[in-house]
């Protein structure tokens, strides 16, 4: 399977560039959520964010913060998300990051408005999830 964020990295398919680096690129999402929807991607090709060389990721994630400003400019906030494998909803196996312009009236609501079944946890499993993550002591 061809990855479509590499042929627009290839210039295979255009694309409306907001930004390039040398390791990434920001550019206007063809199918936007909102006006001034963009992906910021690494240019080499990653399924996850953990799988990223360290030079790649901090790139990547300086462009978004600048593209950020320059979304923010048209007049929003804006809703940053990443999709880090297939189970949390990435569509297109590569790393790619959305900055989607936010209004009062876009009626996308907050992020905890995704999930209509969220686990109510004891402090005993919150703890245990810690643990588990690698936290060495619960603070309040």
């Amino acid at each position: 399977m061809e990855c479509i964020f590499c042929k627009i990295v290839d210039g295979k398919i255009p694309s409306r560039k907001i930004k390039e680096t040398e390791r990434s690129l920001a550019f206007l999402d063809a199918f936007p959520l909102t006006k001034g929807h963009t992906l910021v991607i690494p240019k080499n090709h990653y399924t996850k964010i953990q799988e990223m060389k360290k030079e790649d990721n901090a790139d990547l994630f300086e462009t978004v913060r600048t593209t950020v400003e320059r979304v923010e400019n048209l007049g929003h906030s804006t809703l940053i998300a990443i999709h880090n494998g297939k189970e949390s909803g990435q569509e297109i196996p590569h790393v790619h990051v959305h900055i989607i312009p936010r209004s009062t009236s876009d009626g996308a609501g907050p992020v905890h408005n995704m999930f209509r079944e969220r686990p109510k946890l004891t402090n005993d499993e919150f703890e245990d999830l810690a643990r588990k993550l690698g936290a060495n002591h619960w603070q309040y």
